[in-house]
């Protein structure tokens, strides 16, 4: 009886580890996706964005009324690779992931404005692609 429950407490165990490891890895590739994003967006730079996001990926918020656009077309247009002027912070404020599929939280802060992300990720073919972006435009006090 105890070799039984000797053996049990360890498959359980390395069940745990394995799935804790898998989770790990997915979020490490679930974040360098976001960096792509975060980076092609401070640096102005459309090669690196395009990489974090499926080709049909939308990009949705309101502005007045509800606009709705492909994200990577709405987020590059006139990108030219030149250093913005402005100094912008980025963070990652949450992943959450079940399975194949995960949501971000992000933080884009601007001098005087902060764009809240929220990105919807599947992982397509071994890749985590972003497949949506909604976002809200905080006004900050200067």
């Amino acid at each position: 009886m105890k070799k039984v429950l000797i053996t049990f407490i360890t498959i359980i165990t390395m069940t745990i580890t394995t799935e804790l490891h898998a989770q790990q890895t997915d979020l490490e590739r679930i974040e360098t996706t976001l960096n792509y994003y975060l980076t092609g967006l401070v640096n102005n730079d459309a090669k690196t964005l395009t990489k974090a996001f499926h080709p049909t990926a939308t990009m949705k918020w309101i502005d007045k009324d509800y606009k709705e656009v492909n994200a990577i077309k709405g987020l590059t247009e006139g990108m030219d690779g030149s250093p913005l002027k402005e100094k912008i912070k980025t963070r990652v404020v949450s992943v959450n992931i079940s399975g194949n599929a995960a949501s971000a939280q992000l933080e884009i802060q601007f001098p005087t404005f902060t764009y809240i992300d929220f990105m919807h990720v599947l992982k397509i073919d071994g890749q985590w692609k972003i497949v949506s972006k909604i976002f809200y435009t905080r006004q900050d006090s200067k």
